[in-house]
């Protein structure tokens, strides 16, 4: 009974033994395999290939409203037709509610033009010279950027322009000719000055250049117009 329950001893020792020794892959590496469960990367897509060969293709993975700024601005405007994307300058209503036409009339503007020589049919003799300079394609091809941009610098400061511009007409050519050179000379004292705009750091002359020599231009362009509609 002794040499029996030794035998089994040593078997017994020899089995755990040589298990001990066997690779996990071998003994436990099927059973992980099937009861782990599968995980998958998550996908990443890539919605503009900026240009390179390797990304993917925009026109594949994006909708064809998004395609193109067109394409985009219409389908907003499907969405809210009163998007900021899409929204304009309501140039007629400003007009109306700053009561521009009123306040021209109580400054004379249209006689002190009359009497400078601008009328209707001076005006009118303008546009063939305008289509020649392509100024009238200019303005019909950029018609978004004239009503979003330049049309509320004229208009909202307009009920404080025109008490000046009908001073400017009253005095002639040679006001303009004046508010040419000072905006000028303004200019080019900002910067020799090296003038800086306070907590920026920007060269005043610069930035303020960029609306005092349009001004200047304008200014003395209108006063080159009105001399030559007098003597005529």
């Amino acid at each position: 009974m002794t040499r029996l329950s030794s035998a089994l001893l040593i078997t017994l020792s020899t089995i755990s033994s040589t298990s001990a020794y066997v690779p996990a892959s071998t003994f436990v590496g099927s059973s992980v395999g099937r009861r782990a469960p599968s995980t998958s990367r998550p996908e990443t897509r890539v919605n503009e290939n900026f240009g390179f060969d390797f990304a993917e293709d925009q026109k594949e993975i994006a909708p064809q409203v998004l395609l193109g700024e067109a394409n985009y601005k219409q389908w907003v405007g499907t969405v809210n037709e009163n998007s900021f994307l899409n929204r304009q300058y309501n140039v007629i209503k400003r007009v109306r509610e700053l009561d521009l036409i009123k306040l021209t009339a109580e400054n004379g503007i249209l006689s002190k033009l009359e009497k400078n020589g601008v009328d209707l049919k001076t005006l009118e003799s303008l546009l063939p010279v305008a289509e020649q300079f392509g100024a009238l394609s200019l303005v019909a091809n950029n018609q978004q950027l004239l009503v979003n941009l330049v049309a509320p610098l004229l208009v909202e400061p307009a009920p404080l322009l025109l008490p000046v511009i009908a001073g400017a007409l009253e005095a002639g050519p040679s006001a303009f000719y004046l508010a040419s050179a000072v905006c000028l000379g303004l200019d080019a004292l900002l910067v020799v000055n090296n003038v800086e705009i306070p907590f920026i750091g920007l060269s005043a002359g610069v930035v303020l250049g960029l609306l005092l020599v349009p001004l200047a231009v304008v200014s003395g362009g209108a006063g080159v117009a009105l001399a030559s509609a007098s003597k005529n």
